[in-house]
């Protein structure tokens, strides 16, 4: 933290303010784990790239608090910096256009570059007269260091926001109003911070001025937008106060470069590594899987972190309105909706499965299935193309119940075109809210003689001990009668010394820490590629 300190006095001073009113400073972490989180107190400071870093701290007691510390800005440096924006803008005009964000910040250095005189501190400032009414702005090297911050932040970045958005903990971003912004943080979940808009007329400029640059631009005519940052992070925002009464709101779901993985997934218990190679083995085999749950259970996390199950080979098509689907194959066709522009230029979800059905695919995954885009789906699933897809569904009674309902209106009897059912959940457990796969559902038929769906649960959830219990062992509708069937298997239970194979190399994995996502990854193709012998360790 020395060095940190050395290199960002506007960290020093913050600890400083901090231990005065605290009587303690925080713990310096470069990277942030999980078991950091203790409900009954933490003081954690990490950076997220200089001259940000971000303190998070509080107990259940006192409340959970998130601080960005940025340089801070005095009357007089907000005055400066007011100062040189306006001879920034004067003689932007003068200058070639850019073509990237790196030609956009050298044009900035430079028109700084020339705008300003550096001084000492103590040292009159230039003054304007009648030979020369716009001088040059004088700063201290501090003054300059600070400032140049703050345009480069409001200019090339992303404003008051730019703490969060570099934050690759963060899940969420909240803001209503005026009121500072909570987000949800992957360690310290939900958290009140110290960011916020000073005004309405700043809330509303950076509004507009966000929604302009994704080319979905807000107005009072159209005060509800969801749209994708260009970092991937799905935004949904409601513009009209009269609609949000407290002002003007948005969510940001922050989008990872890198999904999770599975093994990490299974480090953190969301499932087992018994229940990770059962999706291994559906998956390569070309099973139809939905991942179902609620908001914010988690399901895309596992969607992404199951899809290196598919043979390395096969061609995927997704399909979304926001881009979340980032499955690891070569042959990967990904069609997003257009939802803005004339109504006869529009293409929705269903246009564009109906179109990756003439592509045959081998796989088609749908970001999330809402609407009549479901029919299209099973009408996928029973020509042969197995689908992956979540699903807003807290149990397979209710999930059937949607397919079979308006607006989607899947024919029960078509149920069994979708092999598997998983089901996720947010829960809270001992202070900590915790994401866990609550259990996993064969789809078997439909029974004309009892005028229903026919499942079997395979995997169950135990929440006393926090397992999973794998029910399905010796008699799995999809292992036996679909998966060894189809290899041919001349005894069927056969299929469980493959689901056990896998099984423990999903644990050998988990337990040399092989968590990244492109290392699992490499290890799974290896082993569809060549067997055994291409694993890295003996299982």
């Amino acid at each position: 933290m020395a060095i940190a300190i050395r290199n960002n006095p506007h960290l020093k001073e913050y600890l400083d303010e901090y231990q005065k009113k605290k009587g303690r400073i925080p713990e310096f972490y470069q990277q942030v784990e999980r078991d950091l989180f203790q409900p009954e107190g933490f003081d954690v400071l990490y950076p997220v790239g200089d001259p940000i870093f971000i303190h998070c701290f509080g107990s259940k007691k006192e409340g959970f608090f998130y601080n960005a510390v940025e340089p801070r800005l005095t009357k007089l440096e907000r005055r400066l910096k007011r100062d040189l924006v306006e001879q920034l803008f004067l003689k932007a005009g003068y200058e070639p256009a850019y073509r990237n964000k790196e030609e956009f910040e050298a044009m900035i250095d430079k028109l700084i570059a020339d705008s300003i005189k550096i001084i000492r501190k103590g040292d009159q400032r230039p003054k304007s007269g009648l030979l020369n009414p716009k001088p040059k702005v004088g700063l201290t090297k501090r003054e300059l260091n600070k400032i140049r911050y703050y345009i480069k932040r409001d200019i090339l970045e992303s404003g008051v926001l730019e703490p969060l958005l570099r934050d690759p903990y963060i899940e969420d971003i909240h803001a209503i109003g005026l009121e500072p912004l909570f987000i949800i943080h992957k360690v310290f979940k939900t958290m009140k911070t110290n960011i916020m808009f000073d005004s309405a007329n700043e809330a509303d400029l950076y509004l507009r001025g966000m929604s302009e640059r994704i080319g979905k631009p807000v107005s009072m005519a159209r005060p509800i937008i969801d749209a994708a940052l260009p970092d991937g992070s799905r935004l949904n925002l409601i513009y009209s106060d009269d609609i949000s009464l407290k002002g003007p709101s948005f969510t940001i779901r922050k989008f990872a470069t890198e999904p999770l993985s599975i093994v990490q997934l299974v480090k953190w218990n969301t499932l087992s590594a018994e229940l990770a190679a059962y999706l291994w083995i559906a998956l390569e085999n070309g099973m139809s899987v939905f991942v179902c749950g609620e908001t914010a259970s988690g399901k895309t996390t596992t969607l992404n972190g199951m899809l290196p199950f598919i043979k390395y080979n096969a061609k995927i098509f997704s399909v979304e309105d926001t881009a979340e689907v980032q499955p690891p194959h070569e042959i990967w066709q990904q069609l997003l909706t257009r939802e803005s522009g004339p109504e006869e230029s529009r293409v929705d979800m269903f246009a564009l499965l109906k179109a990756a059905l003439r592509s045959r695919p081998n796989y088609i995954i749908v970001g999330e299935i809402r609407g009549r885009e479901g029919a299209i789906a099973f009408q996928a699933m029973q020509t042969g193309h197995p689908v992956i897809a979540t699903f807003h569904a807290a149990t397979v009674v209710k999930m059937i119940q949607r397919f079979s309902g308006d607006p989607i209106n899947v024919p029960i009897r078509f149920m069994d075109n979708l092999n598997i059912a998983l089901f996720q959940q947010a829960v809270y457990q001992k202070g900590r809210f915790l994401r866990r796969v609550l259990g996993i559902s064969e789809i078997i038929g439909y029974s004309k003689e009892l005028g229903g769906v026919l499942t079997k649960e395979v995997f169950h959830w135990n929440p006393t001990r926090d397992e999973h219990r794998f029910r399905g062992r010796n008699n799995s509708y999809i292992l036996e009668n679909k998966i060894a069937l189809m290899q041919g298997l001349s005894d069927k239970r056969d299929i469980y010394k493959e689901l056990d194979l896998r099984a423990r190399i999903v644990t050998e994995m988990a337990n040399r820490n092989i968590v990244k996502y492109r290392d699992v990854r490499e290890i799974v193709q290896r082993f569809q590629m060549f067997g055994v012998e291409s694993l890295p360790f003996e299982v």
